[in-house]
């Protein structure tokens, strides 16, 4: 059965519970002397999950186990035993068949799978209907146990918190083990890349050259100072350089001066920009604004600039992150209590002696942890700099020169046809754990210092 209709199916069934569940709880309050002690919904509530929750936690995980038990039934066909006995090859084999089963018209490009194709739809279809019919078993039966449980005096509000409480926490679970799986990853494949090349020699060398690599002393050319150096440079100088004013004066004006009607219009405009898809923002800096910043550069003097610059990529990604600067210090300034305002304009302050002696520090917590917030995101990006930016490493405090940065350098060593165990490819797991590391400690330390302005305002 399709897994579309399977799924529907379940949610009617469990509609159909809930409807029965509900009206029959409503006649306990009317034939019985005593209260329910959960409102009919509730009841409701707790026969639907009891015939949906078991039916989709089965289906979870038969979708782990059936693969296995496909693949099992199309290895004893009798094509099968022209499989290669190499791993890869026969992967590759099966997943042609399995495309081929899905949609006959991919077939052609190997006989043995073409063969393999009916065996694997046949199986495909046996385990996917075994599946089905105990999913729907499952619904019912979970579903006529909950209904038969009924009672006027069953507590079925306690009952459905208790669910509603349990996948809650499996949501959070799922982002704190999403979080974690992401650092074991990168640090698993880390401590190969540091294995052969020495931390000191990464961390603190100075020249980055991947594409050349001395088989003797590799870490020689892999020193990543450069690219740290380039990643500081576009996202927390020049990208911060931008942001920081432009999104503090449009926070300070949106909460002071604008009428109603203006900041009623201007702030969803102005939180646009972040909703702008990054490759856009990439086009954007490459057709536009690096051809200008060249053209400035070379009216400076500088006749051999290239269009490729670190300025170029930073003032892009600086005009992105405005929102994230401009919404954390709206909502910080605003947060100030009024009392502190008034008292400041009582005692005859102009209204910018009043921003600036008293609303803006009274909101430096909150508008720091903007800043720190815009940082990371900033230092994270990709697309700006993989399009505007350039892939030579250098240290340089000249905005008009060419720049990399780390998850540029990222993008092109895991391109290409170089061998998975090589230190050119593992640089790149080594590179993402020092921006995670980097990132999550910034993003600790800014949700540290929103914690203490909550505290202090709220």
């Amino acid at each position: 059965m399709n897994l579309f209709a399977l799924l529907f199916l379940i949610a009617g069934l469990g509609l159909i519970g809930w409807i029965t569940a509900r009206a029959r709880a409503a006649r306990f309050d009317r034939g019985v002397q005593k209260r329910l002690h959960s409102l009919p919904t509730q009841h409701g509530w707790y026969v639907a999950l009891w015939t949906v929750l078991p039916a989709l936690l089965f289906l979870a995980v038969w979708g782990t186990i059936a693969p296995g038990l496909v693949r099992e039934a199309v290895l004893k066909d009798p094509a099968a035993k022209e499989l290669s006995t190499f791993d890869f090859e026969r992967d590759s084999v099966l997943a042609q068949a399995r495309q081929i089963a899905r949609d006959p018209f991919q077939g052609g490009g190997n006989d043995l799978a073409d063969r393999l194709a009916p065996a694997m739809k046949k199986a495909q279809a046996h385990y996917g209907w075994m599946g089905s019919i105990a999913a729907i078993a499952l619904a019912f039966a979970g579903g006529a146990l909950a209904f038969a449980r009924l009672r006027a005096g069953f507590k079925a509000r306690t009952q459905v918190e208790r669910v509603v409480m349990l996948l809650l926490l499996v949501a959070s679970l799922i982002a704190v083990l999403t979080t974690l799986g992401i650092f074991v990853s990168l640090f698993w494949e880390s401590m190969r890349f540091f294995e052969q090349i020495s931390p000191m020699q990464f961390l603190l060398g100075t020249h980055w050259s991947p594409q050349i690599i001395d088989a003797k002393n590799p870490g020689a050319s892999l020193g990543a100072v450069p690219l740290f150096w380039g990643t500081f440079f576009i996202g927390a100088v020049i990208a911060m350089l931008v942001a920081i004013p432009f999104g503090l004066m449009s926070a300070v004006y949106l909460t002071q001066y604008a009428a109603p009607r203006v900041r009623k219009w201007m702030k969803p405009i102005l939180e646009i920009l972040a909703g702008v898809p990054t490759v856009v923002y990439g086009y954007f800096a490459a057709l536009t604004v690096a051809p200008a910043v060249r053209q400035l550069a070379v009216a400076l003097g500088d006749t051999y600039a290239s269009s490729e610059s670190a300025l170029a990529a930073g003032l892009v990604m600086g005009v992105m992150i405005i929102p994230f600067v401009s919404s954390m210090a709206d909502d910080s300034i605003a947060a100030v209590p009024s009392a502190m305002r008034d008292g400041s304009l009582a005692m005859g302050a102009t209204t910018s002696e009043t921003i600036s002696r008293v609303l803006l520090p009274a909101a430096l917590p909150g508008v720091v942890a903007g800043v720190l917030l815009a940082v990371s995101r900033a230092i994270g990006e990709t697309m700006i700099v993989v399009m505007a930016a350039s892939g030579a490493a250098t240290i340089s405090l000249n905005p008009f020169e060419s720049a990399t940065t780390v998850t540029k350098q990222i993008v092109d060593l895991l391109t290409g046809e170089a061998e998975f165990d090589s230190p050119k490819t593992l640089a790149a797991f080594a590179l993402g754990l020092t921006l995670f590391v980097v990132t999550f400690c910034l993003n600790i330390f800014a949700l540290g210092v929103v914690k203490r302005y909550r505290e202090a305002y709220e």
